[in-house]
């Protein structure tokens, strides 16, 4: 129990709680399951970019870069449910920032990093680092690209 106390106690030092205050060693007393458990559900506020870069949309699209190399608005908001426009919105930001570029395919505007951007690489491994951070539901539902499952239809045009 004392190990368990004293690494529950590191765990919430390195997210910015006092280990020594009442509710750290509140916490530390649940079961390990309920430390994890509390940590994920609040690991948005805790730990991850939203306060960094402004929105919690930017954040969405950087994670979402950082795995599948490109987007547009509108599957933006088909995977995260929100509106479109903050999607647009939060992409043109970032493309007068310089961090990421656009190009059209046939009518849609897709997004992808710049790659003449001086931090590209700083900023994919600051990236990389909290997405480590995220549950693996999370992962697997917003940001994991979707696999095909069945075979395409032989002879079908693509």
């Amino acid at each position: 129990m004392a190990a368990q106390k004293q690494f529950c106690n590191a765990v919430l030092q390195n997210l910015g709680v006092r280990p020594d205050s009442s509710k750290c060693l509140h916490v530390a007393e649940l079961p390990i399951t309920n430390i994890f458990g509390n940590i994920t559900k609040n690991i948005g506020r805790l730990i991850m970019l939203e306060y960094l870069f402004g929105t919690p949309t930017i954040e969405k699209i950087l994670f979402y870069l950082l795995i599948n190399q490109k987007c547009y608005p509108s599957q933006l908001k088909t995977i995260f449910k929100g509106p479109v426009y903050n999607f647009q919105r939060s992409l043109s930001k970032l493309e007068r920032g310089g961090i990421l570029v656009s190009y059209l395919e046939g009518k849609t505007r897709v997004y992808t990093f710049n790659p003449r951007y001086v931090f590209l690489p700083e900023l994919k491994d600051f990236i990389k680092k909290a997405y480590e951070f995220i549950p693996n539901e999370i992962k697997e539902k917003y940001y994991e690209p979707i696999i095909r499952k069945r075979p395409r239809r032989q002879g079908k045009p693509l």
